[in-house]
């Protein structure tokens, strides 16, 4: 009998011995001027590459992306060298990381083997001296004892999670329901959004009981100045908390209408809503008139489709309301504010009490030394920012009859005030305060307002209009020309986005028949005399 438990406790140790095995792990800006073939320059120092861009950190601090082609050809020979030489490093990297994985995956680890030899050697004295049948639970507590210390040992190691990267169609299906007021387009790195940050599914500012004296005024974050979601985000390994001494300028999310959201805490340092800075909806305008969210937009849940995420944090994770994404009750969530999913993926919850979105932010993330998020958008003043107004509380806030402009009503010691403000094409802005006592008026001269038109990099479709149907479709589908205004095309392209030909056609009928492709998404190029028009669909 002492020999079977001997031989028992050898066959565990060997078998598991392979389980145990283990690895133990132990700003300064500089700037460049550049120069644009508009003969327009600027300093900066370049961030990143995406394709055919290239985005600069400028000697202000703010994050500004250009096309190559648009520099002059000194500077763009210079960006296309230090691209290819970032490429190569990349590659490089990419490779080397693939071959140590490889090696540590077929690394045999001594240490495991030396520990369970000496705990055999162990056993046999152990089994050799208690070898009467009442003394023999010393021996099997004894040997438990001690594989426990080993094992305790043996899994100090640095845990890894792989994501492969987040399927831009599942980003795209959180926005869909907005459209056409947020647009959407993606490349290999990144998925980008595009919207004035002004919601229309629900009013603004009334509410508000602290008031900064700003208002809601459309923003561009259209272009190189769009939002941009990583499509594939990497977890930190210390996520940095959303507090008071991080993140206080910008937005660390993406609302689903294309409105941003902000830390929770003002630059002041206090709790927006409980300071009473906030409307109905979780949202008030900033120092730049511009309008965003700085608790969870929960009410999102209930104008999507399906159960989709309200926003996305700009680390890449998505953000989900009070139910996970099966649509069953939200789990217990972590330090984070989130949790892992059954399929290893993680997400964010928002709730009403704080941190009521993100408490850290648990994907990588660059700060930069102004407290914000890079990259992100630029939000555009039109006019000074304002000082509190003590005393004032919002009551009303509707859009104009015109469309360029809004009405704000507040109540101040008994005395009700409406700004009237509105903008021209031009960029003029005029603000009019109309009270009992009169009407007093101040003009500015600002950004001019700037229209979503939808585009797939950065190729308008607003002269032109061609119909695909259906869209999405099994890859047999119709292609109509509206508004054509005497332009006829030419040829047509079926093209991945990689670029990738896999169609083309001279003069092509209405009738396009490529039931043969696998399902993606793909771009309609169209070749007119004078210009290109590419066009997404979808095949399913």
């Amino acid at each position: 009998m002492p020999h079977k438990f001997t031989f028992f406790l050898l066959v565990f140790c060997t078998v598991s011995g392979r389980l145990w095995a283990h690895d133990i792990h132990g700003d300064h800006y500089v700037g460049y001027s550049f120069h644009l073939k508009s003969k327009n320059y600027f300093k900066g120092s370049v961030l990143f590459f995406s394709n055919d861009s290239v985005y600069f950190q400028t000697e202000a601090g703010s994050v500004k992306g250009y096309l190559i082609s648009e520099f002059d050809d000194q500077d763009k020979t210079l960006l296309l060298e230090r691209k290819k030489l970032i490429d190569h490093v990349n590659q490089s990297l990419v490779l080397k990381q693939h071959k140590a994985e490889q090696k540590k995956e077929n690394k045999f680890s001594f240490f495991p083997v030396i520990f369970v030899m000496i705990a055999i050697v162990l056993l046999f004295i152990l089994n050799s001296i208690f070898n009467h049948r009442k003394r023999k639970w010393i021996v099997v507590s004894t040997s438990l004892l001690f594989l426990s210390s080993l094992l305790i040992f043996s899994f100090r190691h640095e845990c890894k999670f792989v994501f492969l990267g987040t399927d831009p169609l599942f980003i795209e299906a959180a926005f869909t329901p907005f459209k056409p007021e947020v647009l959407t387009r993606w490349d290999n790195t990144w998925f980008y959004v595009e919207s004035k940050g002004i919601p229309k599914t629900h009013s603004m500012m009334t509410g508000i009981r602290s008031w900064q004296q700003q208002v809601p005024i459309p923003q561009c974050y259209t272009g190189s100045n769009a939002w941009q979601i990583p499509l594939q985000p990497e977890l930190a390994v210390d996520p940095v908390p959303v507090s008071p001494q991080h993140f206080l300028r910008g937005a660390v999310a993406i609302a689903s209408n294309g409105v941003p959201i902000f830390n929770p805490y003002t630059n002041t340092g206090v709790d927006a809503l409980l300071d009473g800075q906030l409307d109905r909806w979780g949202g008030h305008s900033g120092r730049a008139d511009d309008y965003h969210y700085h608790v969870a937009p929960m009410f999102l849940d209930t104008q999507t489709v399906d159960i989709l995420p309200i926003a996305f944090a700009l680390d890449g994770f998505p953000v989900y309301a009070s139910r996970e994404p099966d649509g069953s009750s939200m789990k217990p969530l972590d330090a984070n504010h989130g949790h892992f999913d059954g399929s290893g993926s993680y997400h964010y919850h928002g709730s009403d009490q704080a941190p009521y979105m993100i408490g850290r932010m648990v994907g990588k993330v660059t700060e930069d030394a102004t407290l914000q998020i890079i990259p992100q958008p630029r939000a555009n003043p039109v006019r000074p920012s304002l000082t509190p107004l003590n005393g004032a509380v919002i009551t009303d806030f509707v859009p104009n009859s015109s469309g360029n402009g809004y009405i704000l009503t507040y109540e101040r010691n008994g005395q009700s005030t409406k700004v009237d403000y509105s903008w021209t094409n031009t960029g003029k802005y005029t603000f009019q305060f109309v009270n009992n006592n009169g009407t007093t008026s101040e003009n500015y001269n600002g950004h001019i307002p700037c229209v979503l038109q939808t585009s797939v990099d950065g190729l308008s479709t607003d002269e032109v209009q061609v119909l695909i149907t259906p869209n999405p479709n099994s890859g047999t589908f119709s292609v109509r020309q509206e508004n054509e205004k005497g332009v006829k095309w030419e040829q047509i392209e079926i093209i991945d986005l990689n670029g990738n030909v896999y169609f083309k056609k001279k003069n092509p009928g209405e009738k396009i028949d490529f039931s043969e492709i696998r399902s993606g998404v793909y771009l309609l190029k169209v070749y007119f005399q004078k210009s290109t028009k590419s066009y997404k669909f979808i095949v399913q």
